[in-house]
């Protein structure tokens, strides 16, 4: 990405941890700072963005969106419509993203009182660590260039997936949305077991993660199956422990488990959109 001014002006309502890293992303990437906009209520919040990367700020969301071709909504699924209410769209049409987990298009439409191209995403944590995945849908207003300007922002932080019906986003928000703290349970899980074992809890935690770490560097361009399938030997040490997980119903928990976030999104945005 070179850096010069033909790249849309952007502007983030909301200067949260999501907000953060994605401008870090983008300005990591040679996005020109002077085209990017914070706007929040929280000024200290705001001062610390400019501090680290040289963009602009605002607390007034209208006059920070004046400028904007695309504007990021980054502030929590609770406070959405209130945001959305108090916008000011009908000097012009930007693009809107919307990082808020389980809120609907058509709701934000609604709320906004304008048929505005929307893509709503679902991020995840680690995109605080630049290792993030990202699901989109885009509304039928959205048009191609803004699709690649959608794409550019959220790959800034790791991988983006689109999928064609908004409801896959629950499916989504079931696997990465909600995945990251999955992973974290198991690794919590075996360092427990590492210390049942007899090892210290320093040394559990740090067996525990780096494998987990490891696996998971092996796994990016790797048949997972056939990894663990190489790992097994027949008698071993691992056949035994993964005899065990089948045994339990391992995989059959993992698809519940992802069966009931799904759901729960399902629920959260029919709520979300009924207030």
């Amino acid at each position: 990405m070179t850096q010069n001014s033909t790249q849309p002006r952007l502007c983030f309502i909301g200067a949260g941890n999501m907000a953060g890293s994605l401008i870090g992303g983008l300005i990591e990437q040679q996005y020109p700072p002077q085209q990017i906009t914070a706007c929040d209520i929280d000024e200290k919040k705001l001062h610390n963005l400019q501090q680290q990367f040289s963009i602009h700020t605002a607390t007034d969301a209208n006059q920070a969106i004046g400028q904007a071709e695309v504007v990021i909504l980054a502030v929590k699924p609770q406070v959405m419509q209130a945001v959305c209410r108090i916008l000011d769209n009908t000097a012009h049409q930007p693009l809107l993203i919307s990082i808020a987990a389980g809120v609907r298009e058509q709701d934000i439409a609604r709320w906004l009182g304008a048929d505005l191209p929307i893509v709503r995403c679902m991020p995840n944590t680690p995109a605080l660590v630049g290792l993030g995945a990202a699901g989109l849908h885009a509304n039928a207003q959205v048009l191609e260039q803004q699709r690649q300007q959608a794409q550019q922002i959220l790959q800034s932080t790791g991988i983006t997936v689109w999928v064609d019906e908004e409801s896959d986003l629950d499916a989504v928000t079931a696997i990465s949305g909600s995945g990251p703290a999955y992973f974290f349970l198991f690794i919590e899980a075996l360092q427990d077991a590492a210390i049942e074992l007899g090892l210290s809890a320093d040394t559990a935690a740090r067996l525990a993660r780096q494998t987990a770490l490891g696996a998971a560097s092996m796994a990016m361009d790797k048949d997972v199956k056939t990894l663990r399938q190489q790992v097994t030997s027949k008698g071993g040490t691992t056949e035994r422990a993964i005899e065990t997980f089948l045994q339990q119903g391992l995989p059959h928990l993992v698809l519940q488990a992802a069966q009931a976030a799904c759901e729960r999104s399902r629920e959260l945005a029919q709520q979300l959109g009924e207030e």
